[in-house]
């Protein structure tokens, strides 16, 4: 809960703040429409992402089940880079903030005044050598830093709620501006609900929530396909954190418009962006506040280790899967670089301006929970729970005029995310064209009775004719067989069919299984796999080396354009299919002597 809460809690920095700004008087009613949504929304619908999707993959992997081939992957790739937005930004945004406090803060040293980026840039080096130096150090500090955090909070909003008790004028004086300003209550509601899109970013610590399931430990009876202790837990950590959350919105928000002058809310004011440091300054004195500004420093600067975890556990199962990323991109150091490199641009970019950066974590934030809302509606929809598909459609309408009303005000954050979405597919592309002759199985595995057909063999070679499974009449394969004696003047009949059926060419790694069966007396070897030429590669290969014979395939040559056929084989899997298989067998086995032979006449 504290690796989420360093992102979720640490928005109690500034959302106090954003609030007035946004809202003024409104403000607390803006907040009580916040955590209700919080409550009667979002929880409901992250409490089962985490039913749906134990594994730490959230949202994402339930909308790839139900999107079936590309159309799933390109869905992936796009919901990828608002996530890479949401947690990028979250990284950056969240240290640029810590720095500012930092500099704002009466007793900082003179020369650090117009340093932010350089500031930044600091500690965001200082969050990438935490992670380097492994995860479990990431969690006993923000383990630390939330409980610190929230403790100081806890106290600071005490002491502000006494003052309110003991001088009700304030709050009086507060219910009178707003009674003044907006004198009908459907008014007051309908302002809070047209600035409740600039407060969403009190919502940015679910999909982290998810994200970090795999940390929990669950119940020694859990299984990998049904993981029940770990999904207990992580709902349990979701409606905690949601539940303390919402009491500490309300109250700072309250506390805050009721004790601290309009004006200091505006730029330049000294609640500008930290409404409860001025608070903790203001009522319990320089020392306390010093304090309570370097626990938020600290806090800040380390909630993107959370958005940090998110990356490291959604990146591995998704892109070097799907071949669009390469292989060593599922060790975490490397990948902590990657990601801290692409933080310190952004920072530079952006110049580590906090505003600049808040259009586009409100869109990855806002993006993710919708597409998280519409997931787990059409989830409740195909299993026919109608009750919960009205709730979870009425949610999803919800977060979609949130959305919509953030992208309207704030054009900047789609853009940004635009250019993680492009940054994410043409790498990704690029990758499965670079990967594309890589062997893929993850494994190769005979039945018995393709065993048999294999070990029936006396001299040990092997006679494979590749055949395409889409005509398995006696005619066809009889023809096939006459083609090749011609075309390869094989010295007898005794051969073997192989046949790979291409059942999802979007995938990119599988295990084969192959199956021995017999056709019409012709004697076949088949297997289900993403590519023909990878799978013909890796089956020959697999005979090579663990049967100990020497596989002759032959090919008939494919009529047709090189590039159509090349396009086939990225897309479709088949294409031009000698060439390619004997391209992969090339790769994988450097002894030339020890290749499976590829004849195509």
């Amino acid at each position: 809960m504290c690796l989420t809460g360093v992102d979720y809690f640490s928005t109690l920095g500034y959302q106090p703040a954003i609030a007035a700004l946004a809202a003024g008087a409104v403000a607390p009613i803006a907040t009580i429409v916040l955590v209700a949504v919080t409550l009667l929304c979002a929880l409901p619908i992250y409490r089962r992402v985490a039913q749906e999707s134990p594994h730490g993959t959230g949202s994402i992997s339930i909308l790839a089940k139900l999107l079936p081939r590309w159309r799933g992957k390109l869905a992936v790739l796009v919901l990828l880079g608002f996530a890479a937005t949401d947690f990028i930004i979250t990284i950056t945004l969240s240290t640029a903030d810590a720095t500012a406090h930092l500099i704002e803060n009466p007793f900082a040293p003179e020369p650090l005044h117009g340093q932010n980026v350089i500031v930044t840039l600091v500690l965001l080096a200082a969050l990438g050598g935490v992670f380097l130096r492994g995860f479990r150090e990431a969690i006993r500090l923000a383990t630390v830093l939330v409980a610190a955090f929230l403790t100081l909070n806890l106290v600071v909003l005490a002491v502000a709620v006494a003052h309110l008790v003991a001088s009700p004028v304030a709050l009086g004086d507060w219910w009178g501006a707003l009674t003044t300003q907006h004198g009908d209550p459907l008014l007051v509601v309908a302002v809070a609900l047209i600035v409740f899109p600039k407060l969403a970013l009190g919502l940015s610590g679910f999909e982290t929530g998810v994200a970090v399931m795999p940390q929990i430990r669950g119940d020694d009876g859990d299984t990998e396909e049904r993981p029940a202790g770990r999904i207990r837990g992580a709902r349990r950590l979701l409606t905690t954190s949601a539940l303390i959350m919402s009491g500490f919105l309300i109250t700072s928000s309250i506390a805050t418009v009721a004790l601290i002058p309009a004006e200091e809310f505006e730029a330049g004011g000294s609640a500008n962006g930290r409404a409860l440091a001025y608070l903790a300054h203001a009522y319990l004195g320089e020392g306390f506040g010093t304090a309570y500004d370097l626990i938020t420093i600290a806090i800040l600067w380390f909630a993107g280790a959370s958005a940090m975890a998110g990356l490291l556990n959604l990146v591995p199962r998704y892109l070097p899967h799907y071949g669009m990323a390469p292989a060593w991109t599922r060790a975490t150091r490397p990948l902590v670089l990657v990601f801290t490199g692409i933080a310190f641009l952004i920072t530079v970019l952006f110049q580590a301006d906090v505003n600049a950066q808040g259009g586009a974590y409100a869109t990855g934030v806002l993006v993710l929970i919708t597409s998280a809302a519409i997931a787990v509606t059409l989830v409740a929809r195909r299993r026919r729970q109608h009750r919960a598909a009205i709730g979870f459609g009425i949610a999803t309408a919800v977060f979609l005029y949130t959305t919509i009303a953030n992208i309207i005000e704030r054009p900047d954050g789609i853009k940004i995310a635009a250019c993680f979405i492009v940054g994410i597919v043409v790498v990704s592309f690029v990758s499965r064209v670079a990967r594309s002759t890589e062997l893929r199985a993850t494994s190769v595995r005979l039945d018995a009775a393709a065993a048999a057909m294999v070990e029936a063999r006396s001299d040990r070679v092997l006679r494979l004719i590749a055949h395409t499974p889409n005509d398995v009449s006696a005619e066809r394969y009889r023809a096939k067989l006459k083609h090749a004696r011609v075309a390869h003047d094989l010295p007898d009949d005794d051969v073997l069919f192989i046949e790979i059926e291409v059942y999802d060419s979007s995938d990119f790694e599988d295990e084969l299984v192959v199956h021995g069966v017999e056709r019409h007396g012709f004697r076949i070897l088949t297997a289900r796999g993403s590519t023909v030429a990878n799978g013909i590669a890796a089956i020959a290969l697999h005979l090579r080396r663990e049967v100990d014979c020497t596989p002759h395939v032959y090919f008939r040559w494919t009529e047709g354009h090189p590039l159509h056929h090349l396009i086939r084989f990225l897309f479709l899997g088949d294409g031009e299919i000698a060439p390619m298989t004997r391209e992969v067998i090339r790769e994988a086995e450097p002894d030339q002597r020890r290749r499976p032979w590829v004849h195509a006449a």
